[in-house]
């Protein structure tokens, strides 16, 4: 019954990469009920999500719903949750900056319209506190690193503008509703269970394999890598921010690496050369990124305290733990 438990969480993607990890750190608190919404987009195998919410069956006050945003109304999603929900912590998105490129109003859809109905939900059902997901990549091509929050926001691909239109609409609704609204710009997040699509997993797949990586450009490109126990904290801190109404915050690490330095890395940590196929730089993705975290460290208390070597190695164990699954 919902009376033994003291708050009720619901988040979106919590069979995804960050939300299993979180949700693995929320489970400590006994009083705490969770409701996960995940689709289980085909985008990446199955198999891989179940792993992510392997033993989440174990726990009483975890509810898990396959369901899909874009299908959901507002009407209906509180038919399916009638109990109250505190707080909304929104994961969930169509992600990838190249296929949106190809399938834009995919994203739309998904990551706009779906935030828009969850925010419906929250103003319908007196949901005071609400954590979103956003992205490095709507600062698009700016070369004032590290980057700071008031940035002149320019994004260059359909899946950054989607997620800066899910800040705005946010903004909107806590402005009208007096919902607190904490969107966490996330910058390039790694470690066990990091999705296949994603470098550090396809270069590790690749090198293990004897198949040639793809190195986009000249390897020069940065990215502020930053491990995703260390993200989890920052969303653990949002979700019991009680300061101000509206707050953009980076995570990140402060400490830019290059293709060239981070594949050096994982040569070391697999111990064999990679076979390097360079191809032209793609369209949507940015030179680098790099994050001011002060905001973070001042409103949070966000200190990241793992450095790539570290995390290079937790996922690399992760993946020999799980390499029949994940080396098909």
């Amino acid at each position: 019954m919902m009376s033994e438990y003291k708050k009720h969480y619901l988040i979106t993607g919590g069979a995804g990469f960050i939300g299993n990890h979180l949700i693995r750190a929320l489970l400590k608190d006994e009083d705490l009920r969770i409701t996960i919404i995940d689709n289980f987009d085909p985008f990446y195998p199955r198999q891989i999500k179940l792993l992510n919410t392997d033993g989440f069956e174990k726990h009483q006050q975890i509810l898990l719903l396959d369901k899909n945003l874009d299908d959901l109304s507002s009407f209906e999603l509180q038919k399916i949750l009638p109990q109250k929900v505190d707080v909304i912590i929104h994961l969930a998105a169509k992600a990838g900056v190249r296929p949106s490129i190809n399938n834009p109003l995919a994203y739309q859809r998904t990551n706009v319209l779906g935030t828009q109905m969850l925010l419906d939900f929250a103003k319908e059902s007196g949901v005071k506190q609400f954590v979103f997901a956003s992205s490095s990549s709507v600062y698009g091509v700016n070369k004032n690193l590290p980057w700071k929050e008031e940035e002149q926001l320019q994004p260059i691909s359909p899946y950054a503008m989607t997620k800066l239109a899910g800040e705005m609409a946010g903004h909107v609704f806590s402005s009208l509703y007096g919902i607190r609204f904490i969107a966490l710009r996330f910058f390039t997040v790694y470690g066990p269970s990091q999705r296949p699509d994603l470098a550090i997993h396809k270069f590790v797949k690749s090198i293990l394999k004897d198949q040639p990586i793809t190195m986009y450009g000249d390897g020069s490109t940065s990215r502020d890598y930053t491990y995703v126990d260390d993200i989890v904290q920052g969303v653990l801190a949002a979700i019991h921010y009680d300061q101000s109404l509206f707050e953009i915050i980076n995570l990140g690490n402060r400490y830019a690496v290059s293709l060239n330095e981070l594949i050096s890395n994982i040569e070391e940590l697999v111990g064999k050369k990679a076979k390097i196929d360079q191809q032209p730089e793609q369209p949507g993705d940015v030179p680098q990124t790099f994050a001011d975290i002060s905001k973070a460290k001042q409103l949070l208390n966000y200190q990241p305290t793992t450095q790539l070597k570290e995390g290079l190695k937790n996922f690399y164990d992760w993946f020999q733990a799980n390499k029949e699954l994940l080396l098909h």
